[in-house]
Parts: C-alpha cells; sequence; structure tokens
C-alpha cells in the first residue's frame, strides 16, 4: 500500500488566509467572534454571535463564467484549493486533467441564498430569483462539483456532507484512495459559507452561546462555565499525494497521514456516544501501526456544548489512559462546521513540523465531567512529538479521527 503525504495546503478563516496570519492569531490568543448586527431582524434568534469572514473576495483573476455556477461556500473550497495546490507547486500541471487527480470535499448544505430562492418559488409560487444555476450552487455537492469543473480535475469526486466531519470524511477518504492505488493525487478538505439559519438550527436545540454581549470570551470549550457553541465559517484543503509521486516530483512534504477511522454512533441523531467515539479513534491508531502511547496532542472537537465535550473528553481518556495533551481551535474561530475538520488538520500538521501547539482560549476552569486530560491553555505548548491526532464528532453519529505523522523519510 503506498505511503499518503500531504504536499500542499491551503485555506481561509476569520483569522487569515495563510499561514503566518493564522499563527500570529493564534499566538496572540485573538479570538475573531463578532456581534453580528446583521442578525438583529430574526427576532426569535437567541444567539447574535458568529465567525465571520469578513474581508474574503474572489480573486479578480476569476471570470464571471467561473463564478456563476459558484455561491460563497464553493468559492472558499476553490480559493483554498487554489492556495493549496500552488503550495503544492501543481497549478496548471498535466496531473490535475490526466485523471491521476481527485476531489473529496464537504460542507454541511450548499448556499443558503439559493436555497431560499427555492423556498420562495415552494411558498409564494414566484421563481423570480431562480436561475439556470440555482441547483448547482444549492446542491449538497456544489464544493466538490466546482473545485473538479474550476480545475479540469478529470479523477474521482468524493463529495462529504456530514457536517462537522465533512473536512476529515473527506481527508480520510481521500487518504485511502491514494493509500489503496485508486488515486495519485487528492485535493481534500471542506468549506461552509455562514448563515443565520446554521445558528437558528443550533439554538433550536439550546445549544448556541447566548453571551452577545461579551463576544470575544466565547466559546469555552471545556470550560465549567461554557453556554453553548458559536458558528463560524472558512475553507482549508489539502493536496495528498502517494510518497512514491512526491518524490518523484521533489515535491516539498508537509506531513505523512498515518491513519484514519469513521464510524457511526449508531443511535441517536444529535446526542454523542462515548463508546463509539473511543472506538473510531482507537481504529485510527491502530490503522496507523501505533500505539497511544506514540501519539503527543489531540487536536479536539471542543465545541462549547455540554453532551459533546463531555462525552468527547471522556472518550480521549478512555482511550489514551493517560493525561494527553489536548486543545481546540473553535475557542478562535467558533465552529466552522464543514471546514472545521480541514482547518484543524492544518495546525495540527504546522503544530508537528514546528514544535508547537495553541491553547485553547477562554477556558478558564475545566469542567469536572470531562475526561482526565491536559488542557492546553496559557501560551500554548512547546511539544516535540511524533504523532498527533485531529478528532471531529458530527450530527447523524458520524465520528472521524485522523493520524498525522511529522515528516521523516
Amino acid at each position: 500500500m503506498e505511503r499518503v503525504v500531504v504536499t500542499g495546503i491551503g485555506g481561509i478563516c476569520a483569522l487569515g488566509s495563510d499561514w503566518a496570519s493564522i499563527e500570529q492569531g493564534l499566538r496572540a490568543r485573538r479570538n475573531a467572534i463578532r456581534y453580528m448586527t446583521e442578525w438583529d431582524r430574526y427576532d426569535q434568534l437567541e444567539t447574535r454571535l458568529a465567525g465571520p469572514i469578513d474581508d474574503f473576495k474572489p480573486p479578480a483573476t476569476w471570470t464571471r463564467k467561473q463564478l456563476r455556477s459558484m455561491g460563497r461556500v464553493s468559492q472558499l473550497a476553490v480559493r483554498s484549493s487554489e492556495l493549496a495546490l500552488a503550495d503544492a507547486g501543481l497549478l496548471g500541471e498535466a496531473a490535475l486533467t490526466d485523471g491521476r487527480m481527485g476531489v473529496a470535499c464537504g460542507s454541511s448544505i450548499g448556499s443558503t441564498p439559493d436555497i431560499k430562492h427555492f423556498a420562495e418559488m415552494l411558498d409564494k409560487g414566484s421563481s423570480s430569483g431562480l436561475n439556470a444555476n440555482s441547483y448547482v450552487r444549492m446542491m449538497p455537492h456544489t464544493a466538490a462539483a466546482n473545485i473538479g469543473i474550476f480545475f479540469g480535475i478529470t479523477g474521482r469526486i468524493i463529495p462529504t456532507s456530514s457536517a462537522c466531519t465533512s473536512g476529515s470524511q473527506a481527508i480520510g477518504y481521500a487518504y485511502e484512495a491514494i493509500r489503496f492505488g485508486r488515486q495519485t493525487l487528492m485535493l481534500a478538505g471542506g468549506a461552509e459559507e455562514l448563515c443565520p439559519s446554521e445558528a437558528m438550527a443550533f439554538d433550536l436545540l439550546y445549544a448556541t452561546s447566548r453571551s452577545n454581549d461579551r463576544p470575544c470570551l466565547v466559546p469555552q470549550p471545556y470550560d465549567s462555565s461554557r453556554d453553548g457553541l458559536v458558528v463560524g465559517e472558512g475553507g482549508g484543503m489539502l493536496v495528498l499525494e502517494s510518497y512514491t509521486s512526491a518524490l518523484a516530483r521533489g515535491a516539498t512534504i508537509h506531513a505523512e497521514i498515518a491513519g484514519f477511522a469513521s464510524n457511526s454512533d449508531g443511535s441517536h441523531i444529535t446526542r454523542p456516544r462515548e463508546d463509539t467515539m473511543a472506538r473510531v479513534i482507537a481504529m485510527a491508531i491502530a490503522d496507523a501501526g501505533i500505539t497511544p502511547a506514540a501519539v503527543g496532542y489531540v487536536n479536539g472537537h471542543g465545541t462549547a456544548t455540554e453532551h459533546g465535550d463531555i462525552a468527547e473528553t471522556q472518550a480521549t481518556a478512555q482511550v489514551f489512559g493517560r493525561a494527553v495533551p489536548i486543545s481546540s481551535q473553535k475557542s478562535y474561530l467558533g465552529h466552522t462546521m464543514g471546514a472545521c475538520g480541514a482547518l484543524e488538520a492544518w495546525v495540527t500538521i504546522r503544530g508537528l513540523a514546528d514544535g508547537w501547539f495553541p491553547p485553547t482560549i477562554n477556558l478558564n476552569e475545566v469542567d469536572p465531567r470531562c475526561g482526565a486530560l491536559d488542557y492546553i491553555v496559557d501560551d500554548g505548548r512547546r511539544i516535540d512529538t511524533e504523532y498527533a491526532i485531529s478528532n471531529n464528532f458530527a450530527f447523524g453519529g458520524v465520528n472521524t479521527s485522523l493520524v498525522f505523522r511529522r515528516w521523516q523519510r
């Protein structure tokens, strides 16, 4: 079986669109959450908090023809892919169009403005807001399809629309496609555009933070005083490549993907199960051919919801049997949904390479019901480790775990 390496990374989030900006925000403990005055017209929406990308615009080089099939979620995914391909030295290369490269990308849903126009047709009988590209922008696989079309990619397309695990499932399935020789290269990750409908979905479950008067102090993953999650937006894409291919073309290798696992709770649509979470982490470690003792850092899902935080950390503690270091980037960005698995993978990979992992901010007192782990706070942590794990858990009982290895031949 092929070894699978990461040769390109690109992404966009509320902290920036390059690693220097994102790292600066993480080291400065900068919270990107703000009060959304734009949402004040939604009277029954209790939360007014989000982590938006306020300065994103499609590059001026993109044509009108290219843009007409892309809503914001696809724009974030395509731009992240463009940055990742540039990082990998693959923009304009034959590998994109000759079948060697495929795409695995997901989001929770498509672009919601287009969903709204279809809803208006059903509700009012008016189709004035619709056009030939409305469905293409709305469909759940819009991000994956638009990446393929934009770059002329002719390998397999794997859409992953699984809420919070969309990005991590995409990376995992891309890893498997290369590992088993089905593709040589894959663009893999996820994206999500910000919409008040997503905030309302969690609001109705009493899962959102209502701390509208103190946006910079929420969310609070793992904290005994947390009051819920905050939604965000972003995009993140990795270029995965067989080691044989990367070596042949002299590519810079950022990390190796050593293991992956995904499973299902098989019980409740929104209430996570500790035992299946623990099982997926153990499966990923076994897939990597290592023991839990080899893992020096866990990038936690850390949404700042009561049931999620407790189940996740108890499961992690069960697998490792020790206080393994853990932190959550959602404390900076909010929950970027389909993008979080890819953005958190980026942070994990850089942590392995640089030997520094960011803290969870706004974590003042760990909930005693959470697992006995080493919760990274203050100014982050210098950790010299060969392996790190990134975990995500989604509505529908979808669980993922990715094992990354610091690059070495």
